[in-house]
């Protein structure tokens, strides 16, 4: 079972930022969207590109490369060029801080 990766404190990341860590090995981006936690896989399914480079518009991020689209609630792309959902990770709240950890080997 995968452990728990301290993100940031809550107090860090304001309605509208993300934060970038690694989470054993792989690249996870949290964001605060209206005061709410996701946490995504920082990979286009597309051609790998890192997805925090684009914008995003809501609750979807824009590859900066191609312009696919996927949705951080879920990890659906709902914009091509990519057709594969990005991985999607845990988070929780606890001692004022952000958590997440890689669950898609448990």
């Amino acid at each position: 079972m995968a452990l728990w990766t301290r993100v940031c404190g809550l107090n860090e990341l304001a309605p509208g930022e993300h934060r970038v860590t690694d989470i054993e090995g792989a690249l996870v981006a949290v964001f605060n969207i209206d005061g709410d936690f996701y946490a995504i896989e920082d990979v286009c399914t597309h051609d790998g590109a890192q997805l925090t480079g684009g914008p995003v518009i809501g609750h979807l991020i824009e590859c900066p490369r191609h312009g696919a689209q996927f949705d951080v609630r879920s990890g659906v792309a709902v914009r091509g060029p990519a057709y594969a959902p990005i991985s999607r990770f845990p988070i929780k709240l606890e001692a004022d801080a952000i958590w997440s950890r890689d669950d898609r080997w448990d």
